[in-house]
């Protein structure tokens, strides 16, 4: 089962609006069946998938205060050792995963602790699976402090066709592994700093799940 994200409704409201337009003109000027039907049928598949699009599902949480879970569905893309120079000003182990057009959107917490950072930044829109995509484009940084004192920092990254990023995160929030705190709409990439004695579990290449999915060990 799963539900739609909040944040998605006015989204959908728009798309619908904009689909129904469009079917009503196809309908009313266009009478060769074997163009109209298709593409009615096309449009009303259109909408359907944009509703499981924004879909937010059920799912088990894996991660904890020492265990790193996925923030999002995806495949992994990048695996390496990275300067991250927004807030923590050192060298992490950064884990990338891009989002395709079929992946559930929805973002979620993927360690326990308190929030103890958010920003956001405007910026360019280039392709989300890029390395420069990182730090140039349009993102959002939340990171957590677990009761250990590690720190894990996360970052939403619009890609070309994603224009907006959702974040509900402030600074002192309790944050839990496998609750929501966001979405960014068409196309994406999640960036996951960790310290560098992290016990990294996926590699590249492979598919994860928000929530369910292992990404790493903390040391303690």
């Amino acid at each position: 089962m799963f539900k739609i994200d909040r944040d998605s409704y006015g989204t959908l409201a728009v798309v619908f609006a904009i689909v129904a337009v469009i079917m009503v003109l196809i309908y009313e000027f266009i009478s060769i069946a074997w163009i109209k039907w298709p593409l009615l049928a096309f449009f009303w598949l259109f909408c359907i998938w944009q509703v499981y699009f924004f879909r937010v599902p059920e799912r088990e949480a894996a991660g904890s205060s020492t265990v790193v879970s996925s923030a999002a569905d995806g495949k992994v893309v990048i695996i390496d050792e990275f300067e991250e120079n927004e807030y923590l000003h050192c060298k992490c182990r950064r884990v990338c995963v891009y989002m395709n057009f079929f992946d559930v959107h929805a973002n979620f917490y993927p360690v326990s602790g308190e929030v103890s950072y958010y920003k956001y930044h405007p910026g360019e829109h280039f392709l989300a699976f890029k390395p420069k995509a990182s730090e140039e484009n349009e993102h959002a940084t939340v990171c957590i402090r677990t009761e250990h004192g590690d720190e894990v920092l996360f970052r939403q990254l619009a890609g070309t066709f994603a224009r907006r990023i959702v974040n509900h995160s402030k600074p002192g929030d309790k944050a839990e592994a496998g609750i929501q705190y966001g979405i960014i709409k068409f196309g994406s990439r999640m960036d996951i700093f960790l310290p560098l004695d992290a016990e990294i579990e996926v590699k590249i290449g492979d598919r994860v799940k928000a929530c369910e999915s292992v990404i790493a060990r903390l040391p303690r």
